[in-house]
């Protein structure tokens, strides 16, 4: 188990304690490749990178449907699609915690009711605010629309830079990486589908 250390004593902003084994583990990949953990410019790192992918990973310790469960229901009628479209987002690759950054667009058909557009974005944050893969990241953002709008339809398309390709192995920068996924309406009907892409700019 890991065992915390007590708030550092030097840091007035009373950060939360980082457990020992994990700073160790830290130190250990340090010097596996290459440097002296002890040497000045990086006696903190093993918090301050602790404490850095606990924030990457904050999307574990919530439910992002929790962000659609208020809806409003005065609509004046409108039944057209819902689309909010470039939203920028971080997430890391499970394979290599590489960094993926990229920007999503989410677009829904409503029935009775809508949500408020900034909840769209939190879905997005919510799971790729964890180790990720991004076709993965797609179908989640969909499926927690789908199951808790009920909408007519959903469409998801994340366009994303992937770190693990870009700056090792190939190491070929500039090459974006692409995922959909659609559902009820807008899978069905042709139209309804290039309709919805076209809006996104697909």
């Amino acid at each position: 188990m890991s065992s915390l250390v007590g708030p550092d004593e030097d840091d007035p902003r009373g950060k939360p304690p980082v457990p020992e084994d994990v700073q160790e583990a830290i130190r250990t990949l340090i010097r596996w490749t290459g440097d002296d953990p002890e040497r000045e410019g990086l006696q903190d790192t093993p918090k301050r990178v602790a404490r850095a992918w606990k924030e990457y990973c904050v999307g574990y310790e919530e439910d992002p449907a929790v962000h659609l469960s208020r809806v409003f229901e005065e609509v004046g009628g409108y039944d057209e699609i819902v689309l909010l479209k470039d939203i920028p987002f971080q997430s890391h690759c499970e394979h290599h915690m590489a960094p993926i950054i990229g920007k999503a667009a989410i677009a829904y058909l409503p029935t009775d009711h809508v949500v408020g557009i900034s909840k769209l974005a939190r879905v997005l944050h919510g799971y790729a605010r964890r180790l990720q893969i991004q076709e993965r990241l797609t179908a989640e953002v969909a499926q927690c629309i789908w199951d808790n709008l009920q909408p007519k339809g959903v469409a998801v398309v994340i366009e994303a830079s992937h770190a693990c390709m870009t700056a090792r192995g190939v190491r070929t920068p500039g090459v974006g990486m692409v995922t959909s996924r659609v559902m009820g309406t807008f899978r069905k009907d042709d139209r309804s589908r290039k309709e919805v892409l076209g809006l996104m700019g697909y």
